[in-house]
């Protein structure tokens, strides 16, 4: 997988919210190990104290979770990984309607515009059915690799 991360943001923030994706399309499947911190510190090209940082929020938020002897686990609660995706999906569509207002369409056209993509989409046999990542979106800052 590949990071890129933006300015504005802190680091350790951004690479939180690319993990929460990853975690919600199943990248890293619930009640999988998770990697080690220097593992994914020299995948994203960080410090490990930052990616120390960034995992310790996660399981704050529980969506990791450390086993003595096993290292770190995703969490296996269908309840906490579909809250996650609702939370994922609202922030999406929040900044979605957000740019399209900026576009000047009002929350009816939006509401409109997205129905009409999603028939032209299906007729098209354009619609993905399985590949979740393509349909929810990752994070600009985070590219898939």
């Amino acid at each position: 997988m590949e990071w890129e991360f933006k300015s504005g943001a802190p680091i350790y923030q951004q690479i939180v919210l690319a993990i929460k994706f990853r975690i919600a399309n199943g990248t890293y499947p619930p009640g999988s190990k998770f990697p080690a911190v220097r593992e994914l510190a020299l995948e994203a090209g960080v410090n490990p104290n930052t990616m120390q940082r960034a995992l310790a929020e996660l399981e704050r938020e529980g969506l990791l979770m450390t086993v003595r002897t096993s290292g770190r686990l995703v969490t296996g609660s269908e309840e906490r990984l579909r809250t996650l995706r609702m939370e994922l999906g609202n922030s999406v569509i929040g900044e979605m309607f957000i740019n399209l207002r900026r576009l000047g369409l009002s929350d009816e056209e939006i509401v409109e515009a997205v129905r009409n993509w999603r028939q032209e989409a299906g007729e098209k046999g354009n619609l993905p059915q399985d590949d979740v990542s393509v349909i929810a979106g990752t994070p600009a800052a985070v590219k898939e690799g």
